[in-house]
This record gives structure tokens, C-alpha cells and sequence, in this order.
């Protein structure tokens, strides 16, 4: 995926307005560089002073060896595949000592559905920390909503949470088959437009022509198709709702 330099700039500087950190900050960079997550957790800490812990090789695999990184750097901010988080979670309940991951403030999710249970038990476990939803495809370059999550009950039986609003210079448009919004509620197809947008797939033209396309009808000169389904909620966040060809 060809993504260029700006929409990289564009990403991290939307993150560092929206959940600033400052030099005390310490991000744990867990994430293969095969991962777009990695693109943050790389850059991130330079925008601010901050600093960047990088954990013994197969930590991220590990939730003691991640739980002996939180307290040997003094992490502050670092990132879970939901999977991931329920096994640290997990870990904390019944061999960890929390007071180890006692720095920890800001805590990102993505990668797949996270879901008010696992929200509800990092709440329940590390309070002081903030969570945040993210969602994206690296075709937009890494996330595109995002939402800060409070206020849930182990007990909420959802299977998953919403995945936000649109961050900075990123428009989100759910669209039917013949490329039209949908109503708030409806589920359709999911699109980004903005500044986020890849070039397209390396050498794979007609790949790039099928899912990079124009959405005249919504007003915008390129959309990216994800191939997600989503549906507006009343109160202008998405739902995610699982992939069309499903």
C-alpha cells in the first residue's frame, strides 16, 4: 500500500491534539513493523519530547513479560489488539500485581471488535487509564475513527462497541449498492475520503481502480471502499458491523 508522507504527518498529528502527550510520556513500541500500528508507536514520542520503550523480543506475546516492560519503563500509553488485552487482563486477575502497571494512562484498541466486557474489565482493573477505540484500514493510513470509552458494566452482553467519529481531515460516508448514503440506522457500505487516503496498491492498478473510487454523489472526488458494513447511531458515532462479503 502506497501511503504517503502526509497522510502519516496528518494521523499523528491528529493523535498527539487529540490525547496529547507530554515528555514524561513513556509509549511501549510492541507492534511488528509488518503492522501499521507500529507507524505511531515509532513516531509518536517525537512530537512531544516524549519517550519509546521497546520490550525483549516475543514480550508482546506474553502478558508477564508485557506486565514486567509496563513496570520496568514506567509505560504510560501503549496499544491492544482486543484478543490481547483480555489475556493481559486476564494475567492481572489472577497472577499480576496491578500496582505494576501503575503508569499506565492512555491504553488504544484495534485491530478487531472490542467489546464492552473487555472495555469493562480494564476499567475495573487499571481505573486511572483512558481506553480508546480505534478503527482503520491501512488503506487510510492506520486509523480513521476513534472513540474514547467510559461508563460500562462487565454485564453489558454487546458484542462490540461503536468505532466512533472520523478523526482530523477525514470524512466517513456509509453508502447502499448504488453508491447513496444511508439514513441514520441503515447499514451500508463503509468509505473514507481525506487527507488519509494511500495511493493505491504497488504495481496492482486494477485492484487500486476497484476499491479506490470516486463518490461524486456524496461529494467527493475519491473514496476508499473498505468492505466493512457500518450503520450511522443517533448520535453521529459509526457501528461496526462486520464485513459485506460475510
Amino acid at each position: 500500500v502506497q501511503v504517503e508522507h502526509r497522510s502519516a504527518v496528518n494521523r499523528l498529528a491528529w493523535m498527539q491534539n487529540a490525547y496529547p502527550l507530554a515528555a514524561g510520556d513513556v509509549i511501549l513500541q510492541k507492534t511488528s513493523v509488518s503492522f501499521d500500528v507500529s507507524v505511531w508507536e515509532l513516531f509518536w514520542w517525537s512530537l512531544a519530547g516524549a519517550a519509546l520503550a521497546l520490550p525483549a523480543p516475543g514480550a508482546e506475546k506474553d502478558p508477564a513479560e508485557l506486565l514486567a516492560a509496563l513496570d520496568r519503563h514506567s509505560v504510560t500509553t501503549l496499544h491492544f489488539v482486543p484478543s490481547m488485552l483480555s489475556m493481559f487482563l486476564g494475567h492481572l486477575d489472577r497472577f499480576g500485581d496491578v500496582t505494576r502497571a501503575r503508569t499506565v494512562r492512555q491504553v488504544f484498541a484495534s485491530g478487531e471488535a472490542l467489546t464492552p466486557a473487555q472495555a469493562a474489565h480494564l476499567a475495573e482493573l487499571l481505573p486511572e487509564a483512558r481506553l480508546i477505540n480505534l478503527y482503520g484500514p491501512t488503506e487510510a493510513t492506520v486509523d480513521v475513527t476513534h472513540q474514547p470509552v467510559t461508563g460500562l458494566d462487565r454485564a453489558d452482553r454487546r458484542a462490540r462497541l461503536p468505532i466512533g467519529r472520523p478523526i482530523d481531515n477525514i470524512r466517513m460516508h456509509v453508502l447502499d449498492d448504488r453508491g447513496h448514503p444511508c439514513p441514520v440506522g441503515m447499514p451500508g457500505e463503509l468509505h473514507v475520503a481525506g487527507v488519509g487516503l494511500a495511493r493505491g496498491y504497488l504495481d496492482r492498478p486494477e485492484l487500486t481502480a476497484e476499491r479506490f473510487t470516486g463518490g461524486a454523489a456524496v461529494g467527493e472526488e475519491r473514496l476508499y471502499r473498505t468492505g466493512d458494513r457500518a450503520r450511522w447511531l443517533p448520535d453521529g458515532t459509526l457501528d461496526y458491523l462486520g464485513r459485506v462479503d460475510l
